[in-house]
């Protein structure tokens, strides 16, 4: 089913060249959508890319999340050195993770990428070691009620986040990219062990390409949240481009995605990039994810629900069904995370608020 019209952002993001093109309710349309999507920053860069002087007002808007894109970058090569030397003394290197590995490693998809945390990915045979480091330069957990400690600590593939209590940043500590409770077990020592030290700093690095993009694309087709879903998508378009040029991607890429069981999410997310943002897939690679592909029925059936999530969720780029998908989207991404009872018993708490500390009362 098709929508009304073509989000412009996606028009913008698959051709820049598009930004010389725009009158000033082109570029109203178009700056609204990129704010919902968080890719306000990104098309600023694209136009600077492209040489486009948007009207004054638009223009102000891209100055504004341009210094504001600018700030937040410093302020995660900050953090990273900060996380660096906090775990230095007990040996465990930093393996950044999503936008703050593109950042230090000079990926393209750093381009226009705002930060709201820095993630990192550590053994998990060493996480408790880990997080006492932390805490000793100044990070805490947050999230203190004890149903949600048990969540993090029990079931998922992360600590609670942690914050730091001066400069009030914080991390996400991963021991793996998927919960524990989650159908599918990528295995997270085979990616520390291929991932790459950073030049500038050997304790810090990140994970290998193909690995790199099977994250992002873990990440998208996984979470329950998709309000950043077509920025994920632009992030992966941005990889592939910057990847390709290696011949031996591909190869790797499906390499990895059958030895970390991959191949599904891989399969959604390609296809996706390729319809949605023009990314060239080989055909060879498309044949071979096909095979991972859902049965027919549920796969048109994803295509509709991720035709509609991957757009930006603003009023002019979406339509009656979106909020439909938007929450079939929601279930099914709690439904790979949790077995069935314990899925229902995490959305009762939660629904509830049963998670919730109560204030003790007067007296007690």
């Amino acid at each position: 089913m098709a929508h009304r019209t073509e989000a412009m952002l996606v028009r913008a993001l698959r051709d820049p060249t598009v930004l010389a093109t725009l009158d000033m309710p082109g570029w109203e349309r178009l700056l609204r959508e990129a704010r919902h999507a968080d890719l306000l920053a990104r098309i600023d860069v694209l136009a600077q890319r492209a040489r486009v002087v948007p009207p004054p007002g638009p223009a102000e808007h891209l100055q504004n999340i341009r210094v504001l894109a600018l700030a937040q970058q410093e302020e995660v090569r900050r953090e990273a050195r900060f996380l660096a030397a906090a775990l230095a003394p007990i040996g465990v290197p930093v393996t950044l993770l999503k936008g703050a590995a593109y950042l230090m490693a000079g990926r393209a998809a750093a381009a226009g990428r705002l930060f709201s945390d820095v993630d990192i990915l550590v053994p998990k045979a060493r996480i408790a070691e880990v997080e006492a480091a932390l805490m000793l330069h100044g990070w805490a957990t947050t999230h203190h009620s004890a149903y949600d400690q048990r969540y993090y600590r029990q079931w998922m593939h992360e600590l609670p986040p942690m914050q730091h209590l001066h400069r009030h940043t914080v991390v996400d500590v991963h021991h793996a990219i998927l919960p524990e409770t989650a159908r599918l077990h990528p295995d997270s020592a085979s990616l520390l062990a291929a991932a790459v030290p950073l030049r500038d700093d050997p304790r810090l690095q990140v994970l290998a390409p193909a690995d790199m993009l099977l994250h992002s694309v873990t990440h998208l087709t996984h979470n329950e949240e998709m309000s950043h879903g077509l920025r994920d998508l632009s992030d992966i378009a941005l990889l592939i481009d910057e990847f390709a040029a290696d011949p031996a991607f591909w190869p790797q890429l499906m390499l990895r995605s059958r030895q970390l069981g991959l191949q599904r999410p891989l399969y959604h997310a390609l296809r996706h990039a390729a319809a949605i943002l023009g990314v060239a897939v080989p055909q060879a690679v498309a044949v071979e994810l096909a095979r991972a592909a859902p049965p027919p029925p549920m796969a048109l059936l994803m295509d509709a629900l991720w035709a509609r999530a991957l757009r930006p969720l603003h009023a002019g780029a979406t339509d009656t069904w979106t909020p439909a998908a938007l929450f079939a989207l929601y279930v099914r991404a709690h439904w790979l995370r949790m077995p069935p009872l314990l899925l229902a018993r995490h959305l009762t708490i939660k629904a509830l608020k049963l998670h919730e500390d109560r204030p003790a009362k007067a007296g007690a």
